[in-house]
């Protein structure tokens, strides 16, 4: 990065292909995916008084930083004095959280209940921000960070798409000096690091990742959600140092796996979506740590590095540059991180900066950081599948039908009695559920029980003649010419729909004559195979 126009150019590609927001529409349909950058959002975290070496340009999502020469270095100096950064969005000191999500993060949650995979992560130097931005303060409502926020999208959101069936499930990962911990274990009490379950990372012949050890857990509305997040947080390993009072002392990643569902289809959507804070990178001789938290900052930093050797790896890989093999396995964090960075993916970063004067050097290292990130490219696929449990339940669903249908056939008596009241009740509320349904997919599945036919034809026409058919919302509305509530007439309308439905009866009821004739002569060989068309008619009755 000679040059400030090799730094713009760097992060904001010519040409962008974000299947994962310009496929977002409702239905979602198949999508063969598409290539997609890692966006970049930097936050300014506010100070008491900010450098007058920092300057931002909102209208150009510009961020620029004017360091003049030391002049104790001599004459021969080459220090670079300007920097000039360009991200896809620049938050304010000033911006709330609720800015922070819908700039950041709104677009991802969408995604992730249509199929697409996301990742948001915090990076950035220890006391920066980073969870605040995540998981947000605790003493204020308004306050709440990206996940919390993450959570409360996601079920309004599921409660409006009613023509889907969702399932939401979130695990809760700390890696803490190079091993996994599962913060989520409510059957255990946790007094010490030592108390949680350790969590280790598998690869498969695939190369594909996962986790053994690391419970998921099934969240049925928000509160739910919350309590798992709750328990998580307060297992969090934090410790007090020069930085910060509360530094998280651990890299730890919040999942959220939804499993969507469109009823009446087989196929299934899972996707999953990573919110990430990671621990903060801090210099020990400026901060004049020792002992414990000196020991966990070199692993922070270790950790840290190694991600930039896959950051670099994947940018030179993007440039053209053969990179065959990325070092994901160096360390957890990177593994953890191997879909979001160069797999299947729609990735957000957020690059934390304090613009203090004191910390300017590691603002300048965090956004040189965020540049070669912007550079990494992933391949966002819809993650949609065809669910074999469906697949199984239909189709012996389907061999009953035949089975069924077989015996009505052959004309085989049926060995039982006639129906029982309970029997009648509940055909007689499938067949108003039926009339109410104006899907035009309706389906009445009777079988191949002529008890169940007559039962059903006699049940529509005690409804045809009661003189009306239960609506939608479960009322019954009247079909007779007067049954207006003044006795006035309701319209030629209403008396062609009587006239075509009883018209309907009485065409099924000669249907059903037919057929009984057909299965009397059954002794004939002509006359048994000739039932089948008549057999298979009376078999289903659809919308």
């Amino acid at each position: 990065m000679s040059s400030t126009k090799e730094d713009e150019q760097q992060l904001v590609p010519a040409t962008r292909t974000t299947t994962a927001s310009s496929h977002r529409g409702g239905d979602g349909g198949t999508q063969a995916g598409g290539s997609a950058h890692v966006d970049i959002y930097v936050r300014i975290r506010p100070v008491p008084k900010a450098s007058s070496r920092v300057v931002v340009e909102h209208s150009e999502n510009k961020l620029e930083f004017n360091i003049p020469r030391d002049a104790t270095q001599g004459y021969v100096n080459n220090q670079r004095e300007n920097y000039n950064f360009r991200f896809n969005g620049i938050i304010g000191p000033e911006a709330k959280q609720d800015e922070v999500f819908e700039r950041v993060a709104r677009n991802l949650v969408v995604g992730a209940l249509d199929g697409f995979n996301g990742t948001i992560f915090a990076y950035g130097q220890t006391g920066s921000g980073k969870t605040f931005t995540i998981t947000g303060g605790a003493m204020h409502y308004a306050d709440r960070g990206i996940i919390p926020r993450t959570l409360s999208s996601i079920f309004s959101e599921v409660t409006k798409r009613t023509d889907h069936q969702y399932q939401v499930h979130v695990s809760y990962l700390e890696i803490y000096n190079q091993t996994g911990f599962d913060l989520l274990d409510p059957n255990r009490e946790i007094k010490a690091m030592e108390d949680l379950p350790q969590v280790f990372v598998m690869e498969d012949e695939e190369q594909r990742t996962s986790f053994r050890n690391l419970s998921i857990h099934r969240a049925n509305n928000e509160e739910e959600a919350l309590n798992l997040l709750f328990l998580g947080d307060t297992n969090r390993t934090i410790s007090e140092t020069p930085m910060n009072q509360a530094s998280s002392r651990s890299h730890c990643i919040f999942t959220i796996y939804v499993e969507a569902r469109k009823a009446g289809e087989d196929v299934m959507r899972r996707s999953k979506l990573n919110l990430v804070d990671l621990a903060g990178s801090e210099r020990a001789s400026k901060t004049g740590i020792d002992g414990t938290t000196l020991k966990e900052a070199k692993y922070i930093n270790l950790s840290l590095h190694y991600l930039e050797q896959v950051i670099i790896a994947l940018q030179e890989r993007s440039m053209g540059i053969n990179r065959p093999h990325i070092p994901y396995r160096n360390s957890m964090m990177t593994m953890v991180l191997k879909d979001s960075l160069g797999g299947n993916c729609r990735t957000v970063m957020v690059a934390n900066i304090n613009p203090d004067q004191s910390q300017l050097d590691e603002s300048i290292s965090t956004c040189r950081f965020a540049m070669r990130v912007a550079l990494v490219r992933n391949q966002v696929m819809l993650n949609e599948e065809v669910d074999p449990s469906l697949i199984i339940r239909r189709l012996k669903q389907e061999i009953r039908d035949l089975r069924e249908e077989m015996r009505l056939v052959k004309g085989e008596a049926e060995d039982r009695g006639p129906l029982t009241p309970d029997e009648i009740k509940r055909l007689s509320e499938q067949v108003e559920a039926y009339c109410a349904d104006n899907s035009p997919e309706a389906t009445l599945n009777l079988g191949g029980s002529m008890l169940f036919i007559r039962a059903a034809f006699d049940a529509f026409r005690k409804l045809v003649r009661a003189g009306g058919v239960v609506g939608p919302a479960g009322v019954s509305q009247k079909l007779l010419s007067g049954g207006g509530e003044n006795g006035n007439a309701a319209g030629p309308d209403m008396a062609e729909q009587l006239r075509k439905l009883r018209l309907q009866v009485q065409q099924r009821d000669n249907e059903i004559n037919i057929l009984v004739g057909m299965l009397k002569r059954r002794d004939a060989a002509g006359g048994a195979g000739g039932a089948a068309p008549g057999a298979a008619g009376g078999m289903m009755m659809g919308g």
